[in-house]
């Protein structure tokens, strides 16, 4: 066969890409897994957006090709949301593109703007789609580590002089994932002015715009005087009205900036289900006052997960927005054999640190996708785990975990 090229094999593991199967041999062994990985909610979607697509689908028109153009009343709907809620206006034709979920719109924009030669600065730890998009467009990531010391922010001014004379995108993510920190407004004008002045583009990944807590509000990097020159952000259906798998989002800026995503896409895509687009217009439209009581619900659930992994040994503080804690871990336990120990000792998924990239060492990543009951049930069993490794050294911890790999790779050679 072919050889794989340079970029796929520069290409990370993606975070998630193992769970699924690990999953499936522990629940065939009779397991109880609790699965608190992936940002997947077991919430429904709005009763509105239900009842929309469930008559969308009957219509011919929107089994048709939605191309680039998609659905004009999703591009109205979502240019009145941001109008509405950030008292931003975009132009609904020019100035805003649906996408198939923002993560498919975030990989595709680096094909527009960078190459070989050129820089992105990516968080680490941070969505694994800055990197992919980068790799895929032959260009170098910075990784720039987020860690408490740094408010989890990154600072221009700390990266190498030379690494931002050819960084050509920033990728930024607040309220962030996985780390759940918020940006001053302070922070996002001196970032807007840097990005003005460095001539770099703002890649603006603002999913959970909507899910916040404690009478936080996050803002769009547009409320930020300056941003429409150098920025451009993207939303997600996903999140705010637990519509994962429909995969819809958007982007918007000017024309440029959106014009170029909307080139590359018509290569490689034609577009969301439009019965999809549909549903997204009533969600945006018609749900608002449905929005509080889900946020609500992850309101109950951080409360129960801050509560229970404090008392099983995590400290953490309440997250104001997102819906993910950020464990802590002591500094001889790798979370990678804390995630592993976890997994196959207590039947509970939670994502190591390091799988988001060396500078997510020192944590994990608990989503409040399950109920409080189970929350609480999972924070428990991690304390299991933590005490076992408490009493172990370094060296016996780092044994088990070479024993352990052994075996299962023992296990599938058999």
């Amino acid at each position: 066969m072919p050889a794989y090229t340079d970029r796929v094999l520069s290409l990370p593991e993606y975070p998630l890409a193992r769970i699924p199967e690990q999953k499936r041999e522990l629940i065939a062994r009779g397991v109880d897994v609790i699965d608190l990985g992936a940002g997947d909610a077991d919430l429904s979607p709005p009763p509105a957006v239900i009842e929309r697509i469930t008559e969308a689908v009957r219509i011919p028109t929107m089994s048709r090709y939605g191309f680039a153009l998609g659905l004009v009343e999703y591009r109205e709907a979502v240019a009145r949301f941001m109008k509405r809620r950030f008292g931003q206006e975009f132009h609904p034709i020019r100035e805003i593109i649906p996408l198939i979920g923002s993560k498919e719109g975030i990989s595709h924009l680096a094909f527009a703007f960078v190459t070989k030669g050129d820089y992105t600065i990516v968080p680490e730890p941070g969505y694994n789609s800055y990197v992919g998009g980068t790799l895929l467009a032959e260009a170098t990531p910075y990784k720039y580590p987020l860690r408490p010391e740094n408010g989890f922010l990154i600072d221009l001014d700390k990266i190498p002089a030379d690494v931002l004379r050819k960084t050509k995108i920033l990728y930024l993510n607040y309220p962030n994932n996985p780390t759940s920190a918020i940006a001053p407004k302070e922070y996002l004008e001196e970032i807007v002015r840097r990005c003005r002045e460095l001539d770099i583009l703002l890649v603006y990944d603002n999913a959970y715009s909507e899910l916040a807590y404690d009478g936080y509000v996050p803002p769009s990097i547009f409320e930020i005087d300056g941003a429409r020159d150098i920025a451009i952000e993207f939303h997600s259906m996903s999140k705010t009205y637990n519509m994962t798998g429909w995969r819809c989002g958007w982007a918007c800026g000017k024309a440029e900036f959106v014009g170029a995503v909307a080139k590359v896409k018509s290569f490689i895509d034609t577009g969301t289900f439009m019965a999809i687009q549909a549903a997204a217009a009533t969600a945006l439209d018609k749900c608002a006052d449905w929005i509080p009581t889900n946020v609500a619900e992850f309101k109950r659930r951080r409360d129960a997960a801050v509560d229970a992994f404090c008392e099983a040994g995590f400290p953490c503080t309440p997250p104001k927005a997102t819906m993910y804690l950020w464990c802590p871990l002591p500094k001889n336990i790798p979370s990678a054999v804390f995630g592993e120990r976890l997994l196959q000792d207590e039947g509970v998924v939670v994502l190591p640190g390091s799988l988001f990239g060396p500078g997510g060492e020192g944590f994990f990543r608990v989503s409040f996708i399950t109920s409080p009951e189970r929350l609480r049930e999972a924070a428990t069993r991690a304390g299991r785990v933590l005490k076992r490794l408490q009493s172990q050294t370094g060296d016996e911890i780092r044994a088990g975990a070479t024993k352990r790999q052994e075996e299962r790779q023992g296990m599938a050679r058999a």
